[in-house]
This record gives structure tokens, C-alpha cells and sequence, in this order.
């Protein structure tokens, strides 16, 4: 039995936090979307409309979605394409494989044999052989707060300085900080380096996304993120539960920012757009999860852009 909270008053990124954790918790077990809203302490109605606003798809696709990739995992691991259908959820290993090629445009054989020999061990990654060709968008301005740091490119202390501040952003709990106090629609992070002169001092800013700047409070840093056309690249996937190597995430991260301006825009026909901004986007995908990922937007132009998804 729950007590029904009025709506108006939703925090919709912690809200949907503590629910996706929930999800996490509970993807084994026959979840159906009656008990997950009981859960949130909502009506089905008002949790349903809640978290579709929040992650662009129904609740019950959603648990689908996480289902299929700790399912992909597995089949990294060699398990039984039977076994892991059951596992999850699935009647039938046949139906299954009709969701899972849906959605990864393989069968699951085909994509256990796409990825042998991906994984050579926690820290090898062949990041040519899993990525695949960028989705291609496009986005209007937008505004970002939130936490940063001061540093400098051209001297090299960047990634360091980087490294630093995520490291004072988790220990000081900035991330509860900034959502309790901008609230805003949507959970997810924005990770931008701002160029501030011509040589070399940029700000790096970990934000959200916000429809303007009323709620920002004097520690904080804001940021206009222009309008352009981005390639989206998803990192690998990465066990962020292994805690004996938690550097793990950001070394596939690297390298695939490494493997887009090395290898993909050599051949790809496009430039990168330098008078706009590289982002990275950091949501509940990259928690701590045996399958985390991430996406990099890096702004382009050239080629036309025929296949604009958004």
C-alpha cells in the first residue's frame, strides 16, 4: 500500500534514480509495471506518464531494454543462448532471439561470434572491431549548470586536473548537490571543456541540462551549448561493478575518443565542426553496472546530414 504523492511536487531525476536502481535490483524477477510504480509510491497512471517523460520510452520497455543488455553480457560470457533467454524473462529462446536482433540488429549467435575475441582482457579493448557507424543527429542550443574547474589544454595538465575534479565532485557528493538544487527534467550529466582564451585555459563543467539559468547558485558554473550536427558515439561496454579496477571506465573512455579523431574522421568524410562543442553524456547507463556505457557528441559538417534521427 502506498501514499500518493502529488505530482507537481516530483523531483523527476531523483525519482527516477531510486526507480532505475530498483530495476537494477529486481531485472531477474517477473517486475511488472503495477508493483515498480508501487514501488515509486505513484498510481500506475501518474508513475507511467512520469517516467516515459523522463526516458523517452514506457517503463515496461525500458525493463525489456536492461533485460536484453545484461543479456548481451552474458553472451560475452559464454552462456547458453536458452539458458540466458529464460533467465531474463523470456517463454522462449526463439523469442528472444526476435527481441534481441530488434534491438541489436543481430541474433544472439551472431553477435556472441561478432564479439569473440573483443574483450582480451579488462584493459585491451579492440574498440574497432565493436564500434559501429555513429548515429548522426542533430541538436538546438542548449544550457548546461553545474560544477567545473579551471585548467589548460596546451600544457597537458588537463587530463589530470579532470581526473581530479571527478574524483572531489563524487567525494563531496556534488552530483545529489546539483540535482536537489536545479531539478531538472531529465536525468543526465553533460561533460564539456570550454575553451576561455586563446591560450589554452579552458573550464571543464560536469552539468545538467536546463531550461535556463533562474535556479543556479553563485558555486556553480553555466554554459550556452550551441546548436549543431553531432556523430554519437556509445562507448564498449564495461563492468563498473568490478571495484578492484575502477579505472577501468575511463581508460575505454580515452580510448575511444582516441579511436574517433585516429581512426573514424580519417575515412569518414566529415570534418569536425572546431566552432562548436564536444560533449560527453553521462545517465543511469554508466552507473554501476556489468554493462556501462556512455556517449560522446562530437560536432561535425560535411557529407549532408540525410540520416538526422533527432
Amino acid at each position: 500500500m502506498y501514499t500518493e504523492r502529488p505530482v507537481e511536487s516530483l523531483n523527476y531525476s531523483r525519482e527516477i534514480g531510486q526507480t532505475i536502481d530498483y530495476i537494477e535490483e529486481h531485472l531477474m524477477d517477473p517486475l511488472t509495471a503495477e508493483q515498480i510504480a508501487a514501488y515509486a509510491g505513484y498510481s500506475l497512471y501518474h508513475f507511467c506518464r512520469m517516467f516515459s517523460q523522463s526516458q523517452d520510452m514506457p517503463v515496461m520497455e525500458y525493463v525489456r531494454t536492461r533485460r536484453l543488455s545484461r543479456a548481451a553480457v552474458e553472451l560475452f560470457n559464454g552462456r547458453k543462448i536458452t539458458e540466458i533467454a529464460l533467465e531474463y524473462g523470456f517463454e522462449t529462446p526463439g523469442g528472444f532471439a526476435k527481441a534481441f536482433r530488434k534491438t541489436y540488429g543481430y541474433s544472439p549467435s551472431q553477435y556472441a561470434a561478432r564479439m569473440s575475441g573483443y574483450l582480451r582482457d579488462r584493459l585491451e579493448y579492440e574498440i574497432r572491431a565493436y564500434m559501429a557507424e555513429p548515429v548522426r543527429v542533430e541538436r538546438p542550443a542548449f544550457n548546461v549548470a553545474g560544477y567545473g574547474i579551471e585548467t589548460n589544454v596546451e600544457a597537458g595538465n588537463a587530463t589530470q586536473d579532470v581526473a581530479s575534479f571527478w574524483y572531489y565532485y563524487e567525494g563531496d557528493n556534488l552530483e545529489d548537490q546539483m540535482y536537489a538544487k536545479l531539478n531538472p527534467p531529465k536525468h543526465g550529466e553533460v561533460g564539456l571543456c570550454i575553451p576561455s582564451d586563446a591560450g589554452g585555459n579552458a573550464v571543464y563543467l560536469l552539468g545538467v541540462i536546463v531550461e535556463d539559468f533562474s535556479k543556479v547558485t553563485p558555486d556553480m558554473l553555466t554554459a550556452v551549448v550551441p546548436a549543431a550536427q553531432y556523430v554519437v558515439f556509445t562507448t564498449p561496454p564495461v563492468d563498473a561493478t568490478d571495484e578492484a579496477r575502477p579505472e577501468t571506465f575511463a581508460e575505454v573512455v580515452k580510448s575511444t575518443w582516441r579511436y574517433i579523431f585516429e581512426d573514424w574522421f580519417p575515412g569518414s568524410g566529415y570534418m569536425h565542426d572546431e566552432d562548436k562543442l564536444n560533449f560527453e553524456f553521462y545517465d543511469e547507463r554508466c552507473h554501476a553496472r556489468v554493462d556501462s556505457v556512455m556517449e560522446i557528441y562530437v560536432p561535425v559538417r560535411g557529407r549532408g546530414f540525410h540520416e538526422i534521427v533527432k
